[in-house]
């Protein structure tokens, strides 16, 4: 069978599938664009196999709820943060960079439990106001969401009382394949 390059529109769909798809062995070669991806119409020439659209794999979100273990160990506080980052303080800018260094070292380390602090909203003296959260508190489901290690969270909690209540977070990370 004769080689033949690809179009540019073909290229630019092999490139997008390639773009989709996770390799079962992180690290393995990236496959060539297949050379027979063309059927022989008569003796006219050759004409493209159509090629189905591709969707992207669904992104893996944090749960909402955890196996019964890992809910009994966060209700009675006996988990054992492997790390932890205190955020309070510092403005939005400064603890949106710090919470990505965090995790960045957590995946490194390969650490299960993050616990993050972020401070409780400021007590105010009007009792309306008593349900506002400060202000990285109100940032931070965003920047989880929107990180690198989005699909690498298996579930963000409120801290038990003994690790900041309200004031603090578990981040759980998923294990590593």
């Amino acid at each position: 069978m004769v080689r033949r390059h690809l179009s540019s529109e073909e290229q630019a769909l092999w490139t997008a599938l390639t773009r989709s798809v996770r390799p079962l062995r992180p690290g393995a070669r990236t496959p060539a664009p297949p050379a027979a991806a063309v059927k022989a119409v008569g003796k006219t020439g050759l004409t493209p196999v159509p090629v189905p659209p591709v969707s992207a794999p669904p992104a893996r979100t944090p749960a909402a709820v955890l196996d019964s273990g890992w809910e009994r160990r966060i209700r009675s506080g006996n988990l054992a943060p492997d790390m932890a980052i205190d955020l309070h303080g510092h403005t939005l800018s400064a603890a949106h960079a710090r919470l990505n260094q965090a995790l960045s070292a957590a995946w490194a380390r390969d650490v299960r439990i993050l616990l993050v602090v972020t401070g409780k909203p400021p007590k105010t003296a009007s009792s309306d106001s008593g349900s506002r959260r400060g202000a990285i508190r109100g940032e931070i489901g965003h920047w989880l969401e929107t990180s690198s290690f989005a699909d690498r969270i298996a579930s963000v909690r409120i801290a038990h009382q003994r690790h900041g209540g309200d004031g603090a977070l578990y981040v759980i990370l998923r294990r590593k394949k």
